[in-house]
């Protein structure tokens, strides 16, 4: 294979991977001062952030919001020319379809954990029965925790199984996609794994959080959004890293990378491109075919991350055969009542731009599919678009027929940190800094929302652009 030679010696950085980690990792770099080249196998840059539309209004396809209470993303949505298109969501009122009907959801409660008994009890979400086991919380002795636990089981047996079945797991699974009594609460939900080292009652800690919250007055949406969908950050930030001198290649697989005495090289279908430092912004099991030859014990922990699979079902109706729908933005499904669907997002509620763009069409998604539970995801387009609709029926009465739908399916998109996962992340990190100008970012180490892959991503940039501080303009290079 020909050698692409670098152009500027001494601080050439080569990106791996085009999602949210790896472009945020490559604007980072090339604002500090680095010469990027960002390699994407796909010919679609963005990942799991990808806009598109339906009916000729323009929707999100995959991820729809971020935190907004997390500054990353909406910082660097600020940086790359986006401040004027965020939007909080018009509605943040959101209903849960359990026990035969749907039921508002109950306030004053932390990743579903409740610190307030009157809204639940009020909700209807639990049983009697149900309620006066979570009310057992406050006169058990304290439940140790030790290194990390499953966020399910310490709660079930707090509170029982019931407030994990219907409140918990649900809400974790809108993150996840995964099963509470298999996800690390000190990895999945830091803030409650403090309360439970530090708190008799889940119950009281809960509670206290809130009552410091509103004693602070936070003020400002939970969330954000962009006009025109989530999906025009990456490609945002793209034009951000090419517009400061980066290379960006779509289309581009890496089937391997190495160091020699030269530096690291990249092996690419066209050739080797050699560079002084590499990021590798994969998934994790990319990550491990990547790392194989360079960070052996690295590869053997990123091997073992497991991942969910979902499909989101998008549909347009008119808006007037959806007159009788609720005012919020949807609602979640817990997988104990055996339903197909795990959610509903009324997006023409939820999103002022949608409903702008599209005044007599009302678009909706829903979610199919989760950890242990894809089998669904075999079936035809069709039969997924059925099920929902089915669904859609039974819990709000939806008779229509959509004027169009789309199922976009997303093959391990969503990775599971099950007890131990900080640890994990711990070694990896070891045995990849141990490497020389080698860096791993993205969804399977800090978190799975945008905010956590763009903090990923700038730590393990900032590290890469530390180690070339005497080589960057600017930093004592000379040049």
């Amino acid at each position: 294979m020909s050698d692409i030679p670098r152009q500027r010696p001494g601080r050439h950085v080569v990106v791996i991977g085009g999602g949210i980690s790896g472009l945020a990792a490559a604007h980072r770099l090339v604002t500090g001062g680095a010469r990027v080249t960002l390699l994407e196998a796909s010919g679609r840059l963005g990942g799991k952030l990808h806009a598109g539309e339906i009916a000729g209004v323009p929707v999100d396809l995959g991820a729809e919001s971020m935190l907004a209470r997390r500054p990353e993303a909406v910082e660097l949505a600020r940086a790359v020319g986006l401040a004027e298109r965020l939007q909080p969501p018009a509605t943040a009122t959101a209903g849960i379809w359990t026990r035969g009907s749907l039921r508002p959801m109950p306030k004053g409660h932390m990743m579903g954990v409740p610190g307030d008994l009157a809204p639940l009890a009020a909700s209807g979400v639990l049983s009697d029965e149900g309620l006066a086991r979570v009310a057992r919380d406050a006169e058990l002795p304290p439940t140790e925790v030790g290194e990390d636990v499953a966020i399910g089981r310490y709660v079930a047996d707090r509170m029982g199984r019931e407030v994990v079945d219907r409140l918990v797991e649900p809400l974790l699974g809108g993150v996840y996609a995964g099963d509470p009594y298999r996800i690390s609460m000190r990895a999945a939900v830091p803030q409650l794994f403090e309360l439970a080292r530090t708190h008799r009652s889940l119950i009281d800690g809960v509670r206290e959080v809130q009552r410091r919250a509103a004693a602070r007055q936070q003020a400002g949406p939970v969330f954000m959004g962009i006009d025109g969908g989530i999906g025009r950050l990456p490609l945002a930030v793209a034009d951000a890293v090419r517009a400061a001198g980066g290379e960006i290649r779509t289309d581009a697989p890496v089937s391997a990378i190495g160091r020699d005495a030269d530096g690291w090289w990249v092996a690419l279908d066209t050739g080797r491109l050699t560079a002084d430092a590499v990021v590798v912004a994969t998934p994790a099991g990319a990550a491990a075919r990547l790392l194989d030859g360079t960070a052996g014990a690295a590869a053997a922990e990123l091997a073992t991350v497991e991942y969910a699979s979902m499909a989101l079902v998008t549909m347009a109706f008119r808006r007037s055969d959806t007159a009788g729908l609720p005012d919020g933005s949807g609602f979640l499904v817990p997988p104990v009542d055996g339903r197909k669907i795990k959610a509903s997002t009324f997006a023409s509620n939820k999103w002022g731009w949608i409903a702008d763009a599209g005044p007599d069409t009302f678009v909706l998604r829903t979610s199919i599919g989760r950890f242990g539970d894809e089998a669904d995801l075999e079936r035809e387009d069709s039969e997924l678009v059925a099920m929902s609709l089915k669904d859609l029926g039974d819990a709000v009465g939806l008779a229509a027929a959509p004027v169009e739908t789309r199922v976009d399916r997303w093959t391990g998109g969503l990775p599971q940190y099950p007890v131990g996962h900080l640890g994990r992340v711990a070694r990896i990190r070891d045995h990849v800094g141990a490497v020389p100008g080698l860096r791993v970012c993205g969804a399977a180490y800090d978190g799975v929302g945008i905010p956590a892959c763009v903090a990923s991503a700038h730590r393990a940039a900032d590290e890469i652009l530390a180690a070339l501080t005497p080589l960057v303009p600017g930093a004592g290079s000379g040049e």
